[in-house]
């Protein structure tokens, strides 16, 4: 096993690590982890995504239903035109993007370029998110849960398309449309966006299974590295400030996105 191949592993347990101590954000790493280090092409790359967080984010919630802390009724508004969104966008949107975009002046943007830089700016964008977390909505105080139905559809319909295209689970989109549009308290918009995760994602991942050919040998491993990073992440939660650390990854996130569009450009 290669040195690169035996980081992508270590990448996959880092992945759910930081998911059991900030609550989200690591699945933003899974594509590049599967880009860069283990080869995989940017297209499987983001189905594979889909399946590992969704299937993190199962785990996440499952833990959750016990405590009480899922909104039942919110996850079911919201994940309906969300979970829409990402299938088809996996099915029929992302195979019909051509292999090259466009060519200008010696440059051509291909399908695998063009993913890639689209990742990056979702990853720029989520980092900011992090790094600025007090403005997601976490000052607003509690409130009786009441739903702007028009509002939470079309959200659901654009995390679900992101999702598609990008692979990542949406949770810096999600948290914040869950607070201002549904009035959930931050606790259960974190809960409850973790179901909406796993189920949008692992339904998007059926698309896929019927476009391309999957090693579920190498997805189950991966992923199940993942979900043990999940319960070695809680139990470091014990130790370690979950808020700075958010802050922190998220400017690692912010490097990271303006590493891939150095690279892919």
């Amino acid at each position: 096993m290669e040195l690169l191949e035996i980081l992508g592993y270590v990448g996959g347990l880092l992945i759910g690590v930081v998911l059991g101590l900030i609550g989200g954000g690591g699945s933003i790493l899974t594509v590049p982890v599967l880009v860069y280090l283990l080869a995989i092409n940017p297209v499987t790359a983001t189905a594979y995504s889909l399946f590992v967080v969704g299937t993190s984010s199962l785990v996440g919630a499952l833990r959750n239903i016990p405590k009480k802390l899922i909104d039942f009724r919110t996850a079911i508004v919201f994940a309906i035109p969300a979970f829409l969104a990402v299938y088809l966008t996996r099915k029929y949107m992302v195979p019909a993007i051509p292999d090259e975009i466009f060519t200008i002046s010696g440059f051509t943007l291909t399908k695998d370029i063009g993913i890639m830089l689209f990742f990056a700016i979702i990853m720029i964008i989520a980092s900011i998110s992090m790094i600025m977390g007090r403005n997601n909505g976490t000052n607003l105080p509690e409130a009786e849960v009441k739903y702007n139905y028009p509002l939470i559809i079309i959200e659901g319909l654009v995390v679900g398309v992101l999702t598609g295209i990008v692979g990542a689970g949406g949770g810096f989109l999600i948290i914040p449309a869950l607070v201002l549009l549904a009035k959930l308290p931050m606790k259960k918009a974190v809960a409850t966006s973790l179901l909406i995760i796993a189920i949008k994602s692992l339904i998007g991942f059926i698309g896929d299974v019927q476009n391309m050919e999957i090693d579920w040998v190498f997805l189950l491993i991966f992923s199940g590295l993942s979900v043990g990073g999940i319960w070695l992440g809680v139990f470091l939660n014990n130790f370690i400030n979950g808020q700075k650390l958010k802050k922190a990854f998220g400017y690692f996130v912010l490097i990271m996105g303006i590493y891939i569009i150095w690279k892919e450009l």
